[in-house]
């Protein structure tokens, strides 16, 4: 049994795990040939985050959704390798938006080299994206720009807010089944589509990839409370000292506006006043570990899970299956 991918995945098939590490391997060799230019300084700023890192999950979910079919099929590889450049460059606009200064464990490409260059990288790694895209075919150009206006959408819905009366809950797991969970459904769907799978296998492993997406981020969510930063590599409370409106202080106010309890209101002021004071942010991670927000944003994660685990029922019992099951529970287990 080896480990492989960004959550320990044990694989238990020699051919499957030679299968996937010779594909990522393909992956990660045709991101830096992807991220070339003539001009050296595009090069340096394109390849900052491809060699930073990173977990190659969605790469990682292509190879694995590639198994139901011909998995050596010619079109898998450089379909990942769109997938991972289109989620790069969201990285570097993100940085922006962000104001972002460290992305991976190095600084940010808009810390380095100022906002205009982060844009013109991430517009860079895009275009770069479709010049592979069209060598796939029409269909894939289509499935690309729906996912991608997905991905936007979400974007633009999570910078605009709720509307007026909307759930701020349900705006919000809107949100990440558009900014998340639609690049990586792609991810399925293409190893899937290019390694000539059926149509209800292809279908049934873009189900998967969106609902495993939306795990994915309301996990990160509660890792960014719950865990320290030894455990997960993060530190602890970044969203919150960003004001980025993570799953569990949306259900902590939730449940202040409706029960109107002192302690849920207390904590909910702490949250909008200064946290860059760490002995606040120190605090405000205590309680909030402490309140049934949080269990309930960790149930949140396990349904989706879930509901990706239920989506594989009736694809054939194979080792490829088996995998992305464990990634289900392994989402689960990064949230516990």
């Amino acid at each position: 049994m080896t480990v492989v991918g960004p959550f320990g995945l044990s694989v238990r098939d020699q051919a499957l795990e030679a299968g996937v590490q010779a594909g990522l391997a393909a992956v990660e060799s045709g991101l830096l040939d992807a991220t070339k230019s003539d001009v050296p300084f595009i090069t340096e700023a394109a390849q900052h985050l491809v060699r930073a890192g990173g977990k190659r999950f969605r790469p990682l979910l292509a190879m694995l959704a590639a198994q139901f079919g011909d998995a050596d099929a010619p079109g898998v590889v450089p379909a990942a390798v769109v997938v991972e450049l289109t989620h790069l460059a969201t990285l570097y606009h993100d940085d922006v938006m962000d104001e972002a200064d460290v992305r991976r464990g190095v600084d940010s490409a808009n810390s380095r080299w100022g906002n205009s260059v982060a844009v013109l990288t991430g517009d860079f790694l895009f275009a770069r994206a479709s010049h592979i895209l069209a060598d796939l075919g029409p269909e894939a150009v289509r499935i690309q720009a729906e996912a991608f206006e997905r991905l936007v959408t979400g974007q633009i819905l999570e910078t605009a807010g709720p509307r007026d009366g909307r759930d701020p809950v349900d705006h919000y797991l809107e949100v990440m089944r558009g900014k998340t969970g639609s690049l990586i459904a792609v991810a399925c769907r293409f190893g899937a589509l290019m390694a000539g799978a059926d149509e209800s296998a292809v279908d049934i492993l873009t189900q998967y990839g969106e609902r495993l997406g939306v795990a994915f981020q309301l996990a990160d969510d509660v890792l960014d409370i719950a865990s320290d930063s030894h455990e997960s590599g993060k530190t602890p409370g970044t969203d919150l000292l960003e004001g980025i409106p993570t799953l569990p202080v949306l259900h902590l106010r939730a449940q202040a506006a409706a029960d109107g309890k002192p302690d849920d209101l207390a904590l909910v002021e702490l949250l909008d006043g200064d946290l860059g004071d760490p002995d606040r942010l120190a605090e405000a991670l205590r309680l909030l570990r402490a309140h049934p927000a949080l269990a309930r944003a960790r149930q949140d994660t396990v349904r989706y899970a879930q509901e990706a685990r239920a989506v594989l029922k009736p694809l054939p019992e194979c080792y490829a299956k088996l995998a992305l099951e464990e990634m289900c529970d392994a989402v689960v287990h990064r949230a516990g």
